[in-house]
């Protein structure tokens, strides 16, 4: 293609966004081939002007406060810098060299190489604004796409029409051929890998990199590579501040071509726009989650589900419309695709884009939902749903999975760290609610079996080893004054006997002779109650009282001594107490956490309410809640802390509402944790010791790479 044609130079100059929107429609439109290089310069010379060359006041904090400009896009301009491109194309790439109608591997490096030899040698990677041709021709500066991009825009200078531009969500190669059943390395992509240039893909594809999507990249048509240009639009001004002009030029092109269809098979650039319309919605158009939506669709359609970025673009979106349970399932959903892939240095961009979900995301909702009062109290919470913990242990589940038969290990300290306390803010009735099972369900459950049998076997011996304690002491009891012996008590009463025995036994080993009076006195207590039915006459009528209430109070040791009252508190509260300030709170607080017994009565907790409290402060709770609150595991919420009537709200058990959550682990690292995850306590340091080992993973050590060798990494001398 040489030159411009009449019907082009007629939409210069170029004066607002309608102007470029025009010109574009007209290439995509025309029934010929758009040209690639006339439109990338376009875009280069207008992000060039709104970007890196715009003047910032250093007061200014926000885009919205600059002064509103497009620039004038002048036809000379244009010009002279596309025939500087095609000069340089067609002067360094001898076609007879080349013969046939279609391109060559040899022809495809050469090319390449004309791009790469007159790239600068000054160290730029990471840079913004370098994805045109226009960075090309005026700084010699490109990144890993424009490189890509300038070879298949290139080939298109030259008159072929059988090279065309394949896109992985961070890397691009070219496709060639009669059928496009080529492929071929044009760029590099991390450190230093140009003398991959010319070689098939095929190596990293059978390594199972995401750089390579496996085979499935976006193989695009020349629309679609106007597309590529167009998503790839940066509109950044600094780390913090954006171009509003550019950013509605790329809205306005990006519809564009979503009416002309050419974003149907283009999962990247449908989030692109989903990510545009959130921040400025435009009227009568798909909402950002429905874009969103598409752009999910749209790879499991064409590209077997492949692609990681449509789901972390869906999960962003909702964490931040605060849907957290959308998006933890968005973010499991692409942990579930990330695990088809072995993890490589290559692939650090969706590293981070997991390292900030799992360790910055993730634990930032947490606190936040956890912060909230009503997040205790209401169904819907983030806390209480089996569903959102479920995905939660998907997500990681997913992440173990990608680590394994990696060369690079993925989890480190920082990755247990974030999902211990993560996982702690889990509501317990959640956790163990959750029926977890590993990849081989039957398997895991024999081994469950195993364990158990064992561990019944080990109660048995125990069993039996305190019946034989039992049986010795015996005879030391039958001589303490009211002994009766033990086969006389009534059914269940000789089991708490051996348990006395063994405790008497223990007591005197330590020398404590408080502990003595009061077994002891508990003993006589015990014969008394426990005599054969035709000695009811001799019991003390207050003992049948004392029975009774001791399952209702704490009893009082100082009583059993031989001093203060029977219980530590009278009678069972009826009632909701009033609280009178914080500082009567800390006071309750300090005699629970008090060792010493001052003989005073005060308002105790029946033993199973006891049992239920997981901390002091939920003791506290307990004692003010009303009898028919004490049936409800879930610690409770205070209502009111201003001195008014408190009202105890239960917490509610989310699994009483349909059948438990089924989730089938199946990285080896999670499957080890099965158990812990779905236990009412959590084992941190064991958590942490089974993420962060490597014996879990088995890295696969490849041989030292030859010069020959597809694999093969040299340092890139020229980026240094």
């Amino acid at each position: 293609m040489a030159g411009f044609r009449d019907r082009e130079k007629q939409f210069f100059p170029l004066q607002n966004i309608q102007d470029v929107v025009k010109l574009f429609r007209d290439q995509l439109t025309c029934g010929e081939e758009p040209n690639l290089s006339l439109l990338s310069i376009v875009l280069g010379v207008i992000e060039n002007i709104l970007t890196v060359n715009r003047a910032v006041p250093t007061e200014v904090d926000n885009s919205s406060n600059l002064e509103p400009i497009f620039p004038v896009v002048e036809l000379h301009t244009i010009e002279a810098l596309y025939s500087k491109f095609e000069t340089h194309i067609k002067r360094s790439v001898d076609l007879t060299r080349f013969p046939g109608n279609h391109a060559t591997r040899e022809l495809v490096k050469h090319v390449s190489d004309v791009i790469w030899g007159s790239l600068t040698r000054s160290f730029y990677k990471d840079k913004a604004h370098l994805q045109s041709l226009y960075s090309f021709l005026t700084g010699n500066k490109l990144d890993c796409f424009g490189v890509a991009f300038g070879v298949v825009a290139a080939f298109q200078i030259l008159g072929y029409k059988d090279v065309h531009l394949a896109l992985s969500e961070d890397h691009a190669w070219v496709v060639f051929g009669e059928d496009l059943a080529e492929t071929a390395e044009v760029t590099w992509h991390g450190k230093g890998n140009e003398d991959k240039r010319g070689q098939p893909i095929t190596a990293g594809t059978s390594e199972k990199s995401w750089l390579y999507l496996n085979g499935h990249p976006v193989i695009c048509t020349r629309q679609m590579e106007v597309s590529s240009i167009v998503s790839g639009i940066n509109p950044s001004i600094t780390a913090t501040m954006d171009s509003v002009e550019l950013g509605s030029l790329q809205q306005e092109l990006l519809w564009l071509l979503y009416d002309l269809g050419h974003l149907k098979k283009y999962p990247m650039a449908l989030g692109n726009l989903g990510d545009l319309e959130e921040i400025s919605p435009t009227e009568n158009r798909q909402k950002p989650i429905e874009l969103f939506h598409e752009a999910i669709a749209s790879s499991q359609e064409f590209y077997n589900d492949q692609h990681v970025y449509p789901y972390t673009y869906l999960g962003g979106y909702l964490y931040r419309k605060q849907d957290y349970h959308g998006a933890l399932q968005a973010w499991a959903d692409a942990a579930s695709v990330i695990k088809k892939y072995n993890y490589s240095r290559e692939d650090e961009e969706i590293y981070k884009e997991f390292l900030e979900i799992a360790n910055d995301l993730i634990p930032s909702m947490m606190k936040h939902v956890a912060g909230e009062n009503a997040a205790r109290i209401h169904h819907t919470s983030l806390l209480y749903s089996p569903e959102s913990y479920a995905n939660f242990l998907r997500f990681y589940d997913g992440i173990c999975e990608w680590e394994e038969d990696s060369p690079t290990p993925v989890l480190h300290i920082t990755w247990a760290k974030q999902l211990v306390f993560s996982i702690s803010k889990f509501d317990t009735s959640v956790r163990v609610g959750v029926d977890l099972k590993g990849e081989n369900g039957d398997e895991d459950e024999s081994e469950d079996s195993d364990d158990e049998d064992n561990n019944s076997g080990e109660t048995k011996d125990k069993n039996q080893n305190v019946k034989e304690e039992s049986s010795r002491n015996r005879t030391e009891e039958s001589d303490m004054e009211g002994g009766v012996p033990t086969g006389k008590g009534r059914g269940g009463r000789p089991g708490k006997r051996r348990t006395i025995s063994t405790v008497s036994k223990t007591s005197t080993v330590n020398g404590n002779s408080e502990e003595d009076k009061i077994k002891s006195a508990i003993q006589e207590l015990e014969s008394k109650v426990g005599g054969e039915e035709n000695e009811k006459e001799d019991i003390n009528p207050n003992i049948p009282d004392l029975a009774k209430a001791c399952s209702e109070s704490i009893l009082n040791p100082e009583f059993l001594l031989g001093g203060g009252e029977p219980f530590t508190t009278a009678t069972t509260t009826t009632s909701v107490t009033t609280s009178t300030s914080e500082a009567s709170s800390r006071g309750d607080l300090d005699d629970f956490l008090s060792s010493k017994s001052n003989g005073s009565p005060f308002m105790g907790m029946t033993v199973d309410s006891m049992l239920k409290a997981e901390s002091p402060s939920d003791m506290i709770m307990f004692r003010k809640r009303p009898p028919s609150a004490l049936t409800h595991t879930p610690s409770p919420l205070l209502e009111n802390r201003e001195g008014q009537s408190e009202t105890i709200i239960p917490s509610p058990t989310p699994n009483e509402q349909g059948p438990p959550v089924i989730l089938c682990l199946r990285s080896q690292k999670m499957k080890g944790l099965k158990k812990i995850f779905s236990s009412s306590k959590l084992n941190a340091s064991a958590i942490k010791l089974q993420l962060t080992a490597q014996s879990q993973v088995h890295f696969k050590h490849s041989k030292r790479s030859t010069d020959s060798d597809l694999t093969t990494h040299r340092k890139r001398s020229r980026r240094e």
